[in-house]
């Protein structure tokens, strides 16, 4: 059985539920019983919880939960530890942390795997703390595990205002790469370049190709970490340098495309992709052990901090997948929790 004493917790808890398929206003506000943690798992009481493109994709429809993982949509949380499950040694209750999880974000309680929770960085608020898991995960895998990217190397940011661009813009400049990134508003290419690129891209105006061409003497860039696809991923190859990387991680302009791949040949190039939310505990595991060794020192000093939007009340999650989906915002767009009933 858990190691808990439910006796100081409710029964059930509020929670926003998608109803059906559809467009935003399918969130609903509602609530569930209280989960139990299982082995290896801990009872997160949400403070705060982000919101990401996956959820809008779960919400109409398009990227279903993994097994056993909840239908609550949501996949990163901070707050604090409310309950423990047998085997968890590394974490007490009351503990403050922020954690990866599968699902069922968009809640006053969340299951996490103790493995995917870190501590919340010291001087963090639970908002800003919230914005860390997805984005860190996912840019700490594409970028530097599959996407190799080292000093001295160029990379280009597509989305480049978002949650994940943001990220990968810090943490890239950070590790000494020349960063240069697409934004589709001057607003959103300044914001880019304060975090550190060297060269924000308008796409409205400018054409990407072109410009990294000569800025980087017609080598091209190291590596493209794009959630674009589309049309995009042509002229991804030819703006890519000799033995350049591709690493795709969304799609927002469509999987299906017709590629020439004579300048793959020709140029040595990699094209790979991964998704982050089907992966095993183990692999997650491994990841939250690299940004606890390598990131979450640089978290701690303030060299490095997520850009956040907006907040919403949790029951107001409609209105906060409506601002993402008008893309008019810099960063990330965080829910707050009320835990007292």
């Amino acid at each position: 059985m858990p190691v808990i004493d439910f006796s100081n917790l409710p029964d059930s808890m509020p929670v926003v539920e998608i109803v059906e398929n559809g467009k935003p206003d399918v969130l609903v506000p509602g609530r569930r019983t209280l989960p139990r943690p299982g082995y290896g798992e801990v009872l997160i009481r949400v403070a705060a919880a982000g919101v990401n493109r996956p959820d809008i994709m779960q919400r109409m429809g398009l990227y279903p939960p993994p097994d056993g993982a909840s239908d609550l949509p949501g996949l990163e949380v901070a707050g604090e530890i409310a309950g423990i499950g047998p085997g968890v040694t590394s974490f007490k209750l009351s503990d403050q942390v922020c954690a990866l999880v599968a699902g069922g974000g968009y809640a006053a309680y969340c299951l996490a795997h103790a493995e995917h929770c870190l501590p919340v960085p010291n001087g963090f608020t639970m908002v800003e703390a919230a914005a860390l898991p997805e984005c860190f995960f996912t840019v700490w895998t594409n970028v530097f595990d599959r996407g190799g990217l080292r000093a001295g190397e160029s990379i280009l940011v597509h989305g480049g205002s978002s949650g994940i661009g943001t990220t990968a813009i810090q943490l890239a400049a950070h590790f000494g790469a020349r960063v240069f990134a697409t934004a589709g508003t001057d607003e959103k290419c300044t914001a880019c370049e304060r975090l550190g690129a060297e060269k924000a891209i308008n796409y409205r105006d400018e054409d990407f190709v072109q410009i990294v061409r000569v800025l980087t003497g017609d080598r091209g860039v190291n590596l493209i970490l794009d959630m674009v696809g589309g049309n995009y991923v042509n002229r991804n190859i030819e703006a890519l340098s000799q033995n350049g990387r591709m690493v795709l991680i969304a799609f927002l302009e469509g999987s299906k495309v017709e590629v020439d791949m004579m300048p793959v040949l020709r140029k040595w190039l990699t094209i790979t992709g991964s998704t982050l939310r089907p992966r095993s505990v183990a692999e997650k595991q491994e990841i939250a052990e690299s940004l606890q060794q390598r990131v979450w020192p640089l978290l701690e000093s303030g060299k490095i901090r997520p850009e956040i939007a907006k907040t919403f009340p949790l029951a107001e999650a409609r209105k906060a997948h409506e601002l993402m989906e008008s893309s008019h915002h810099i960063g990330k767009i965080i829910l707050t929790s009320e835990t007292s009933g």
